[in-house]
């Protein structure tokens, strides 16, 4: 069954260099070689204001790359968002974008089911990919992933992602050439498998 595939780049720096952008690259080569519909959003290239109350989040008017960013999240049936760890995070870049993108009245409602909001993002799926320098079984053990596991239950399934999914790329920094060519064959099979 052919998706529609919203990929987040999330990392700042344009450089070319980066593994996020050569990862990114390889999961869209393979969702397109199995014909899925893929947009790709690139935050190295977009430019938006900082939230900076509360009145501005619920009631503020987003500037055209976040609306752009918002019509692409409703469009697709399956997200992937790609960022190197910060420390210990994100880089703020992008969770300025989330916070611009997933606003109350867009992906979640006031209204409540109960004691819930209601969740406007149902139905979709989500993979989240990290790259951290640290191995990555120092990250998922003795750091239990924190800021990856915030993302996937405080951010895209408070908004209603039934299923997210993650993949860790640890030693980024000290990877060989075959580590390399290696994480882009596993990232280009999930793009083709729109896993």
């Amino acid at each position: 069954m052919n998706r529609n595939i919203l990929v987040i780049d999330g990392h700042p720096d344009p450089c070319v260099d980066r593994l996020v952008h050569a990862l990114v690259d390889a999961y869209r080569q393979g969702a397109e070689d199995a014909h899925h519909e893929v947009r790709v959003v690139r935050l190295a290239d977009l430019t938006f204001p900082l939230l900076r109350s509360q009145a501005d989040y619920e009631k503020g008017e987003p500037v055209e790359a976040v609306r752009q960013c918002q019509h692409l999240m409703t469009w697709a049936t399956h997200v992937v968002i790609f960022y190197p760890l910060w420390l210990g995070s994100m880089p703020a870049m992008l969770k300025a974008l989330l916070e611009q993108t997933l606003r109350p009245g867009f992906a979640f409602s006031s209204s409540k089911i109960g004691r819930w909001p209601v969740k406007m993002m149902g139905g979709k799926s989500a993979r989240v990919v990290v790259t951290m320098g640290m191995p990555a079984l120092i990250y998922r053990w003795y750091f239990r992933a924190h800021s990856l596991r915030s993302l996937q239950r405080n951010i895209l399934k408070f908004v209603g992602f039934r299923r997210v999914r993650s993949t860790i790329i640890g030693s980024a920094g000290s990877m060989t050439r075959v580590q390399r060519e290696g994480w882009l064959k596993n990232v280009r099979s999930l793009g083709h498998a729109a896993g």
